[in-house]
């Protein structure tokens, strides 16, 4: 009895040695996390003096940060969903962290044509835009704001010009409504001038009365014959504006602006200045600015 009680006892102590070796072989593999978790460092942001923070992102080729205030509206970013999109769609959306390579696919906003200058909210353009609301538009005086919008182009199959949207237009124009856009013989502002079948309705005999279906068209091409600039301007007494569109190859962008017709003559003066605004918004990659902005508050 004892004999086996002694081998009993033996064996109970040959299988406790084994579950310690084993749980001592399990804590040695067992190797400490000395690593210190790596977090992202927190993205420098530019702000105004009253403490907003920029809108920030990547236009077509290049990061900006525009400043708190000067966005009519919101930026829309690529991906993102539309305004009208499914209720569904817009509430699986998972909006990405912005960094400065996010890219923007749209934003507006108010261009001073008087100055080159933009509407900022809580800063003084913003009660010159009011007042100017107020004075002029009810007098039926020209309005000195340009209503901007800027695209992000990201597709590089597209090309950077309206060659075939000014195809379409004119091949619609004649469809549609058999209304013919002849070029004139002599140039307006530097802009090649189309009119609707040269100014005259075809039902009457007479000068258009209602630019409607007959606005004018004015393009500009560059030296390879692109059209980089595209505009339509009505001409009757109740709608006397501009719709302005160009291309820029630098940033890969297009833009968008509505004004008066009265300052046409100012076309290559606008483009160029919306190109310096945009430039005043650049930053690096780590969200330091290249230059002053332009409507910083």
């Amino acid at each position: 009895m004892k004999s086996i009680f002694r081998n009993y006892l033996a064996v109970l102590i040959l299988i406790t040695q084994i579950s310690l070796l084993a749980a001592c072989d399990k804590l040695a593999n067992v190797v400490p996390d000395k690593t210190v978790k790596q977090t992202s460092p927190k993205l420098f942001r530019n702000k105004d003096s009253r403490g907003r923070y920029d809108t920030i992102g990547k236009l077509g080729t290049h990061s900006i940060s525009i400043p708190a205030g000067v966005i009519d509206g919101w930026a829309r970013y690529v991906g993102a969903p539309g305004d009208f999109a499914d209720p569904k769609i817009k509430s699986q959306y998972q909006r990405p962290e912005k960094t400065y390579d996010l890219p923007i696919e749209s934003f507006g906003f108010n261009y001073r044509i008087t100055d080159g200058d933009v509407l900022t909210s809580f800063r003084q353009t913003e009660e010159d835009y009011r007042n100017d609301s107020k004075t002029l538009i009810p007098q039926g005086k020209p309005f000195p704001w340009a209503g901007v919008i800027i695209y992000g182009v990201y597709d590089n199959s597209q090309a950077l010009n309206f060659n075939k949207y000014s195809y379409d237009i004119f091949k619609a124009k004649k469809e549609v409504s058999n209304i013919d856009y002849i070029e004139q013989p002599e140039t307006l502002y530097g802009l090649t001038l189309y009119k609707a079948n040269n100014g005259i309705d075809h039902e009457t005999g007479e000068p258009w009365k209602s630019d409607t279906l007959s606005e004018d068209i004015l393009i500009k091409k560059n030296q390879t014959g692109e059209i980089k600039t595209y505009i339509s301007c009505q001409f009757t007494h109740s709608k006397n504006s501009c719709y302005h569109m160009f291309y820029n190859d630098d940033w890969h962008i297009r833009v968008y602006l509505r004004y008066n017709r009265i300052y046409l003559a100012q076309w290559q003066k606008f483009e160029h200045n919306i190109i310096n605004i945009l430039e005043s918004w650049r930053v690096t990659k780590e969200g330091k600015l290249l230059g002053k902005q332009i409507g910083k508050a």
